[in-house]
């Protein structure tokens, strides 16, 4: 059982630990072969098979139908289980297939109220709480899902950009579900009807942390303001410690302006964290977004410009804050090659070359105290050399800009199911192929470079209900004949499939990397306090060249709902080696993390997932806690993923 391979590898490594032994390399991924082994074992089981742990057997599923027909066609249900066993797991253009080609006479629209149910629109919660929540939500208008269609009426029916269309609607941040079902016409063969469902969610939220009366922080938003598609949202800061002690932003955003199908949101705060330097700052930006929405969507790009600055407004040492201030701008632009023929001609084929081009432009006008550059001892003949020495440069406060080009080949069609990062919202997996090449230049101060990268992603939906990820990612500088900053990431994500225990859905997570960096020049080193690491390290003492990170997770669904929230409970485990700089194996260090926790959520409502952690490091560095437990509520509920990405280099340390 995988919750069993899980614990037997945690005791191993508490084990090594308590014994002040190294975990031999071999038995770590010998122990790590047999819990893949474990999760994707070939069982004697289809898609519509489940696992029952009370019964130790495998029992035969039975479709069940309801208002939604083929839309809930791939809900799955053991015979005598009940309700508490039903789940969504099938292709997303399944239902639409028998219906290829016909013509799409009318497209009606239905929304509901987030007290409603997709499942069954005749109940609804009469709450004092749903009832209050209905005085202050104005729900989404008819108009705006229409703006958000690609598909139109007098055209031939096409399943997967049916499957494409309400797979995009599900995915707006006021919408917690959406369906799109083809009636028959009667003696009218050749022409469908097509109505759509949408349930929103309430998009009223806000959140708040308070350190007794020295520090109150809290914002409160809307993400469908007056049921149009806009967000706005407002934000405030007191901190008795900080010169101006009060601080506050505040955002718009639009999305879909003019049916364009690119999202508008301009913004300024004078206590946004930024996400490049990790630091405190003063913000004004403009962003414009088109994303790919479909396969046979033509075109997408993005816009971001903005000016930040950062002070030291909490009395701290300059060698922490670091002062700064930077311009940025952002452009990029791509064009799906050949699509108009291949939508011309309705044609079911799915693979797709995409062509982008990108410029940015990050420039600093005020650097921290600290210097832009050193150097690491060592013979090296290239630029910038002193006295042997090789340059490092500053990973972050440096300006920098570069012009990439980036080919793209995919292939991405989606599953429906449930239970992946929410608590039985339909979600989105992709399964197919995407590879994207990139290539252009790269300047850091005065260095000057050619770039090349490759990253590719296979993602798999088993027949038994297992979803993988499989990704490589590659890259490097060439200067003076030499490769400089080459990176190299390979690993696995997988999400096994349902298992039951009684009521209680099951599903185990496993995240494995190996990252490597050589010669490094620009590129910070790599980090454990991130996705490719160990979750809640929260310092960047333990750094090095070559990581090996495994990462795992059993959760729990409960049937179990408190005030319409529901909870799920887990235990964890996560585990990274780390080879310092220009050292051998031999001196690679191994950091773990133990614990558990349980994550809330109300499915009706706008707010986050909040979870409840509990992080315990048996080796921890000097500035951070072995054990300490954290309330956090930026926690994603819906499995994100998009078809292309702007042209980028090869990053080692992010979070997702």
């Amino acid at each position: 059982m995988l919750l069993t391979f899980t614990l037997t590898i945690l005791s191993i490594t508490y084990n090594c630990i308590n014994k002040k032994e190294k975990l031999p390399v071999k038995v770590f991924i010998f122990i790590l072969l047999c819990t893949l082994f474990a999760l994707f074992a070939n069982g004697q089981t289809s898609l519509d098979d489940s696992i029952s742990f009370n019964k130790l057997h495998f029992t035969h599923n039975k479709y069940v139908n309801n208002i939604f027909q083929q839309g809930l066609n791939s809900v799955r249900k053991t015979p005598d289980a009940g309700p508490d066993y039903s789940y969504l797991n099938g292709k997303s253009e399944s239902p639409y297939l028998p219906y290829q080609g016909k013509i799409i006479r009318h497209i009606n629209i239905n929304t509901f109220n987030f007290d409603r149910s997709l499942s069954d629109t005749s109940k609804r919660d009469n709450s004092w709480a749903a009832r209050t929540g209905n005085n202050l939500h104005r729900s989404t208008r008819k108009f705006v899902v229409r703006n958000n269609l690609f598909i139109q009426e007098n055209t031939p029916v096409n399943a997967y950009m049916l499957a494409d269309n309400e797979r995009y609607i599900r995915s707006l941040d006021y919408i917690h579900d959406a369906r799109i079902i083809i009636n028959d016409i009667p003696n009218n063969p050749d022409s469908v009807d097509i109505t759509i469902y949408t349930k929103d969610l309430f998009s009223i939220g806000g959140g708040g942390a308070s350190n007794v009366l020295n520090h109150i922080s809290g914002d409160v938003y809307d993400a469908n303001f007056l049921g149009m598609g806009q967000r706005v949202e407002v934000s405030g800061l007191y901190d008795y410690n900080r010169l101006p002690n009060w601080g506050y932003g505040g955002l718009y955003r639009k999305d879909n302006v003019f049916h364009s199908f690119i999202d508008a949101t301009v913004g300024y705060s004078t206590i946004s964290i930024s996400p490049y330097t990790n630091v405190e700052q003063s913000t004004e930006y403009l962003t414009l977004t088109r994303q790919l929405v479909s396969p046979y969507s033509r075109y997408a790009g993005g816009l971001t410009i903005s000016e930040n600055q950062a002070y030291n407004l909490y009395y701290s040492p300059d060698s922490i804050v670091y002062p700064s201030k930077y311009f940025l701008f952002d452009a990029w632009a791509g064009y799906n090659i050949g699509i108009k023929t291949l939508t011309a001609t309705n044609n079911k084929i799915r693979d797709r070359r995409f062509f982008a081009m990108r410029y940015y432009n990050r420039n600093f006008s005020e650097y921290p105290p600290s210097p832009q550059l050193s150097y690491n001892p060592g013979t090296y003949s290239g630029y910038g050399s002193v006295d042997g020495k090789m340059p490092v440069f500053n990973p972050v406060f440096n300006s920098s800009q570069a012009v990439l080009g980036q080919f793209t080949f995919f292939r991405q069609d989606y599953y429906k199911t449930q239970y992946i990062y929410g608590f039985g919202t339909t979600e989105d997996l992709p399964y197919g192929y995407n590879i994207a090449v990139t290539g252009g230049w790269h300047q850091q101060l005065n260095l000057q470079r050619p770039y090349a990268g490759i990253n590719v992603s296979d993602y798999i939906a088993t027949s038994y209900g297992d979803f993988i990820q499989l990704f490589l990612k590659g890259g490097g500088f060439l200067h003076d004949n030499k490769v400089q900053d080459g990176s190299f990431l390979i690993g696995a994500t997988a999400f096994s499939r349902i298992f039951f225990l009684n009521s209680t859905k099951i599903r185990q997570y496993i995240n494995l990397s190996y990252t490597q960096l050589y010669n490094r020049v620009t590129y910070a080193p790599l980090y454990i306090d991130n996705f490719y690491g160990i979750r809640g390290f929260l310092t960047d003492s333990a750094y090095g060249t070559r990581r090996l990170s495994l990462q795992l997770e059993t959760e729990f669904y409960l049937k179990f709902k408190f005030l319409g929230f529901q909870f799920c409970p887990f235990p964890y485990g996560d585990l990274s080696l780390l080879t310092p700089e220009n050292g051998p194996y031999s001196n690679s260090s191994l950091y773990t993390s133990l614990g558990g926790g349980v994550r809330a959520r109300n499915e009706n409502l706008i707010f986050e997932t909040i979870e409840l952690r509990a992080y315990f490091f048996p080796i921890a560095p000097n500035n951070m806690k072995g054990f300490k437990v954290v309330i956090n509520s930026n926690i994603r509920y819906r499995y994100s993923s998009n078809y292309i990405t702007a042209p980028e280099l090869v990053q080692l340390n992010n979070n997702n």
